[in-house]
């Protein structure tokens, strides 16, 4: 089951973050291969983020999945997290900083 917890900066106050979510959901489902119904979105505004020195509109996301994680993945997400984030709350790509982690990474290097 992916999770992404999205924190920004920029406040969701009187934003309809119901379309954002969707699309964040359908992204990563897509991008994954696992059904919507899997996904978890968290989306946290007014976060405060200093990125480069300042606090201009800026975002940090974290992907927790059990499998489903090579670099080609990743730099799916990024590059389509990073592109809801940009179109729908102004926040650049530039200013997003994405951490994916798969869990199962570590039991394929394990000698259990």
């Amino acid at each position: 089951m992916p999770c992404l917890n999205l924190s920004m900066n920029v406040s969701l106050d009187g934003v309809d973050t119901a379309p954002i979510v969707s699309e964040a959901i359908k992204a990563v489902a897509d991008i994954i291969g696992r059904p919507e119904s899997y996904v978890m979105v968290l989306m946290k505004g007014s976060i405060p983020i200093t990125f480069n020195g300042n606090e201009e509109p800026a975002a940090f996301a974290e992907l927790t999945s059990m499998g489903g994680i090579d670099t080609g993945v990743k730099r799916k997400l990024i590059l389509e997290i990073g592109t809801i984030l940009e179109t729908k709350l102004s926040i650049p790509k530039s200013r997003f900083i994405f951490k994916v982690f798969d869990t199962t990474a570590m039991r394929l290097n394990s000698k259990i």
